[in-house]
């Protein structure tokens, strides 16, 4: 096992990695005040893990109360979220009852957010189930839900105790999402790190099939470099933005095709190609190396062409974005491969030649 250790001005919370940490509630007791636990999770995930890790801390005398939520991020959403508050105040749970997020990124942005919520402040443990959630969305605080004009609009900072990822549990990860996971693994590389890029260049294969290796080094990498982005910008005032690298063409893609239509790895896949294509057309980066982000992009299993969601819409659905800043829509680009940058003012015409198709199929 490896554990990372997240440091914040006001806190700090390990990061544990590795193979069949599920079986180890030991990692998870430290963190307890009250003697009581609710698991959050899904109805795909309960069946497979639900028990065992509710058997696990009862036989520690924890008191385990079950909220098991509709999958899917159309349900991430106030009306799923209100049945982890009517479960948790019909169980009477005090303010430091620990909640625990079993499941994939929708799982502990709903969890967190409804943590930050409940008694003004409850604590939570991220226990990802995904890929995704593994190598981005359970480091970091950022908790939310969506609505119906756009994703994560309505959410919180507020920081786990603890993440425990347990590389094992990506065994029964379905393909699709197994692929979704890997565009934010490419996110890293683009975004500040060229070896890691060509490393995934030459092991993209390997982590498809699952290598027990490949995958815990990609999980290992990820985490680091958010790690200590978070650390050093917890509230996303500067650096951590760095992170949104193909998010605001992918939230846009999610919310114009109906939030659950693409997942949402697919559409951060596809966002990635336009913010790489964006750059090209700035001649910041190569024709090459627009050809090499959209190959990769390809190769792990993820579409690399937008869908036509026609221009005026992409323009509405991009200014509803939570990272407009000023009235203004803002891009995460790629000065090169490994260096990404905020671009506040891509050049209109730019910005329609990217969304309408021209110029960057490669």
């Amino acid at each position: 096992m490896l554990t990372l250790d997240l440091v914040l001005p006001n806190s700090r919370y390990p990061i544990h990695i590795g193979r069949g940490l599920l079986d180890q509630v030991d990692l998870l007791l430290p963190h307890f005040s009250v003697r009581q636990a609710a698991i959050v999770t899904n109805d795909v995930v309960a069946p497979l893990y639900l028990e065992s890790l509710s058997s696990q801390l009862r036989a520690q005398g924890i008191e385990v109360i079950q909220i098991v939520l509709p999958d899917g991020e159309s349900n991430k959403n106030w009306t799923t979220i209100n049945l982890i508050f009517d479960a948790l105040l019909s169980h009477h749970c005090e303010r430091n009852t620990m909640l625990i997020a079993l499941g994939g990124g929708v799982i502990g942005d709903m969890t967190g957010f409804a943590a930050a919520c409940y008694q003004r402040g409850a604590p939570f443990i991220q226990i990802p189930t995904t890929l995704l959630a593994q190598v981005d969305s359970s480091v970091g605080g950022k908790t939310a839900i969506n609505h119906p004009q756009g994703k994560n609009m309505i959410g919180a900072f507020y920081q786990p105790q603890a993440v425990v990822a347990d590389m094992a549990l990506l065994d029964t990860l379905p393909e699709r999402e197994l692929c979704a996971g890997l565009a934010e693994v490419i996110k890293y590389g683009l975004l500040g790190d060229i070896d890691f890029f060509c490393w995934l260049e030459q092991n993209m294969a390997l982590l498809r099939a699952r290598d027990a290796d490949a995958l815990q080094y990609a999980v290992q990498r990820c985490c680091e470099m958010k790690a200590a982005l978070v650390g050093e910008d917890e509230k996303e005032h500067g650096v951590r933005a760095l992170l949104n690298l193909g998010h605001t063409f992918g939230h846009a893609i999610e919310a114009g095709l109906g939030f659950g239509v693409w997942l949402h790895g697919e559409a951060i896949g596809a966002g990635m190609v336009l913010a790489a294509a964006a750059s090209e057309a700035l001649g910041w980066i190569s024709t090459n190396d627009l050809h090499r982000v959209r190959t990769l992009v390809g190769q792990a299993g993820l579409p690399v062409q937008a869908p036509d969601l026609g221009l005026n819409n992409w323009l509405s659905l991009m200014s509803h974005d939570k990272k407009v800043s000023q009235g203004k829509i803002r891009f995460v680009l790629l000065q090169q491969i490994g260096q990404a940058v905020i671009e506040n003012n891509l050049p209109a015409e730019i910005l329609q030649q990217v969304l309408t198709g021209r110029d960057i199929l490669v």
